[in-house]
C-alpha cells in the first residue's frame, strides 16, 4: 500500500525561484591555469552550480528503474540484457542541456530518496580522493556502485570521466551485470554555447551468462552522429544477436542483426563513412587551443551558461568553428524494420529552461515534503543550506554558506588529524571498502541499517 500511495504523489514540477542571471565572469582567469589539470580542488563561483549536490544528480540514475523491474521480468536472459542496457543508456539521458556544475558533496553527506520502483542510498564515503557510493534495491533488482569523477579542462572543453563500476543484481535469475558509464565532454566553455556530448564505448558484462551489450556513443562532429548510440548484444562466443540504436538523449530500440544488416544496404548514407571519422576536428586536449586563441581569451569574460559571440573572425583552417552547436539533423533517423523500442526519454516540463534545464525527475529531488520532514538523516543533502539558497534564487547567499560549510569541513579535518591514535578514525557510516563479489575489484559496498533511521551519533556536517 505505501508503494501505491508514493505512485499518486504529485511532485513539484518547477523549483522556488527560477535560474538567477549572475552577470559576466572571468572563467578564463579562473580556469587558464588549470589546462590539463585536475579542476576537483579549484573553487569555482557559486552561479556555475545547479542547486543539488553531487550525491542528488548520481540518483538520477533511477530515473527510469521500471527497465530493471522489466529486465527481471523477462524470461529470456537476451531480453534481459536489452533492458539492462537500456537503463545504463537512459542514466545519460539527462545530461542534455544540463549545464550546471552540482555542489560537491560534503564528506559523510548522504542522500535517500524512495518511489514506488526503487528506493537508494547515497553517501559521500571519501573526500580526496572525492568518492560518492550509492545502493539502490527493489524487490526485482539491486543496483549499487561507486563514482569517483574525474574533471579536466583542456582549454576549450572540459571532460568528466565517471570512474567507478556500477552493478545490477538480478536476484529471480541470480544474475549480475557490470559497466563503467562512458565520458562526457562540455565543449565551448569560454567561447560560444556550451553543449554536451557522451562518447566512447560502454560495454554491459552479464557475468552469469556471458553476453556482452557493446554499445559505442558517437562523436559529435557530425549532424548525423549528434547523440547518437549503436551496438550488438553478442554471446560469450562474440556471435551478434541483436542490433542496438538510437540516440541518449531520446530512445533506444533493439532489432535483429540481419535486418540492420538488410537496413544498412538500402540506407548507407545515414551512417558515416571511416573517411568522416578521420576528419573529425573536436578539441579533446591542448594541442587543440591554438595560442592566438588561448591570447585572446585572456581579456574574455563570459556568462554562465549564456552565450558568448566572438568577433574574431580569422579563424585558422585547424580550428573548429566558435560558438556552435554542432545540429541534430532532424530528418535524420533511423528506424529499421523489426525493430522494438525499450526506452523513450519522458518529455521535459515547459518551465525547464529557466530551472537550469531539470527534467521532471530532477525537479523534485531537492523536495521536503511533510512526510520527510524529521524522518530523513541529519545529513541528507537536501538540509544544506548552500544547496537551499541557490534553489530559492538566493546566490549570494549560497556563496556565503557555501564557504562557511567548505571553512567547517577544513576545520573538522583539521581537528581530526590532531586527536589521539587510539580515537577511531572517521569511515563512512552507511558503506565499506572490500572486493566487488562480481568483479573482485574493490567497490564500496553497502552494509545495510539504514532504512531502520537508528541516526544517533551522526555528525553534524552542515
Amino acid at each position: 500500500m505505501a508503494h501505491a500511495q508514493r505512485t499518486q504523489r504529485q511532485y513539484r514540477l518547477s523549483l522556488p525561484a527560477p535560474q538567477v542571471p549572475t552577470g559576466d565572469c572571468n572563467l578564463w582567469s579562473i580556469l587558464k591555469n588549470a589546462i590539463g589539470k585536475e579542476l576537483s580542488k579549484i573553487t569555482m563561483p557559486v552561479g556555475f552550480n545547479e542547486p543539488l549536490s553531487f550525491l542528488q544528480r548520481m540518483t538520477e540514475y533511477m530515473e527510469y528503474a521500471h527497465l530493471l523491474r522489466l529486465a527481471s521480468e523477462q524470461d529470456d536472459p537476451i531480453s534481459r540484457m536489452q533492458y539492462v542496457a537500456a537503463f545504463a543508456v537512459s542514466a545519460l539521458g539527462s545530461n542534455w542541456q544540463r549545464l550546471g556544475k552540482p555542489f560537491n558533496p560534503l564528506l559523510g553527506e548522504t542522500f535517500e530518496l524512495e518511489r514506488s520502483e526503487f528506493r537508494i542510498i547515497c553517501e559521500q564515503v571519501s573526500h580526496h580522493p572525492p568518492v560518492s557510493a550509492f545502493h539502490a534495491d527493489s524487490e526485482h533488482f539491486v543496483f549499487h556502485g561507486s563514482i569517483h569523477p574525474k574533471i579536466k579542462f583542456w582549454g576549450k572543453s572540459v571532460e568528466i570521466t565517471p570512474k567507478g563500476v556500477v552493478t545490477v543484481e538480478l536476484p529471480k535469475w541470480k544474475e549480475a551485470y557490470t559497466w563503467t558509464n562512458v565520458n562526457c565532454c562540455v565543449h565551448n566553455i569560454i567561447i560560444g554555447k556550451l553543449w554536451i556530448e557522451q562518447s566512447g564505448t560502454m560495454e554491459v558484462v552479464n557475468h552469469s551468462t556471458g553476453h556482452r551489450a557493446i554499445l559505442d556513443f558517437k562523436s559529435g562532429s557530425s549532424s548525423k552522429d549528434m547523440h547518437r548510440v549503436e551496438g550488438f548484444i553478442v554471446d560469450k562466443d562474440k556471435k551478434k544477436i541483436k542490433f542496438m540504436y538510437g540516440k541518449w538523449t531520446e530512445l533506444l530500440r533493439s532489432t535483429d542483426p540481419q535486418s540492420y544488416e538488410d537496413y544498412l544496404k538500402e540506407n548507407s548514407h545515414k551512417f558515416k563513412s571511416e573517411k568522416e571519422k578521420k576528419d573529425s576536428k573536436l578539441d579533446s586536449s591542448p594541442a587543440h587551443t591554438p595560442k592566438r586563441v588561448l591570447a585572446k581569451l585572456n581579456s574574455l569574460k563570459v556568462s554562465p551558461f549564456k552565450a558568448s559571440v566572438s568577433t574574431d573572425n580569422d579563424d585558422g583552417p585547424d580550428d573548429p568553428p566558435e560558438g556552435d552547436i554542432p545540429p541534430s539533423e532532424s530528418t535524420y533517423s533511423i528506424d529499421i524494420p523489426n525493430s522494438v523500442t525499450l526506452w523513450e526519454a519522458d518529455q521535459r516540463p515547459e518551465n525547464s529552461t529557466d530551472y537550469y534545464n531539470f527534467t521532471r525527475f530532477a525537479m523534485a529531488l531537492n523536495e521536503i515534503d511533510q512526510e520527510l520532514k524529521g524522518k530523513i538523516c541529519p545529513t541528507d543533502s537536501r538540509l544544506r543550506p548552500d544547496i537551499r539558497k541557490l534553489e530559492e534564487g538566493e546566490v549570494e547567499g549560497a556563496a556565503t554558506e557555501k564557504t562557511r560549510l567548505e571553512e567547517k569541513q577544513r576545520e573538522t579535518r583539521k581537528r581530526k588529524s590532531t586527536t589521539s591514535k587510539k580515537e577511531e578514525k572517521w569511515k563512512p557510516r552507511w558503506f565499506n571498502l572490500e572486493p566487488n563479489p562480481h568483479t573482485n575489484q574493490e567497490d564500496w559496498i553497502y552494509q545495510g541499517g539504514y532504512w531502520e533511521r537508528n541516526f544517533e551519533g551522526i555528525e553534524d556536517i552542515f
